[in-house]
């Protein structure tokens, strides 16, 4: 499963509003509540899990990076949210800098191996100084996910 797979152009934030990382993680889960991927009756219980991962360890994987991620039993399949963030957030990742490309992910309770499958795949396609290149210059939530397509698809 790849980022291409789990994404569409309505789960992409172009330009998060969030300054610190609890912010955007709140701002992602919302946008999975727009796009229907999680119930709005939802989204307390599913933002209180990803806090709580968030919590015991930061996502912040430094590099830019940061993959907020859960597992919960309110979704049946997996699902997330990428944002972009030109000024940087505040996410107290592992490098101590500012996190420029936040996906949030989650994964139906008690799929562990497809948790792993899908960060792993996650942190492999974010890590593409090409991919980072072409992501920065995309201009919309559309372009941003021609680019996440053609590196997703990418072996």
């Amino acid at each position: 499963m790849n980022l291409g797979d789990i994404l569409s152009t309505p789960q992409i934030v172009p330009e998060l509003k969030a300054t610190n990382r609890w912010e955007a993680i709140d701002e992602l889960i919302g946008v999975l509540v727009s796009s229907g991927k999680i119930s709005p009756e939802h989204r307390d219980s599913v933002t209180a899990v990803v806090k709580k991962r968030e919590t015991s360890m930061s996502t912040g994987i430094g590099f830019g990076i940061g993959i907020p991620h859960a597992s919960t039993d309110l979704i049946t399949e997996v699902i997330a949210a990428f944002g972009r963030s030109r000024g940087g957030v505040n996410f107290d990742a592992l490098d101590n800098q500012p996190v420029h490309l936040v996906t949030l992910f989650l994964v139906p309770q008690g799929q562990f191996q497809k948790h792993l499958h899908t960060l792993a795949g996650i942190a492999k396609v974010l890590r593409k100084d090409e991919f980072l290149k072409d992501l920065d210059t995309a201009p919309d939530g559309e372009a941003m996910m021609a680019v996440i397509r053609k590196f997703s698809a990418m072996r």
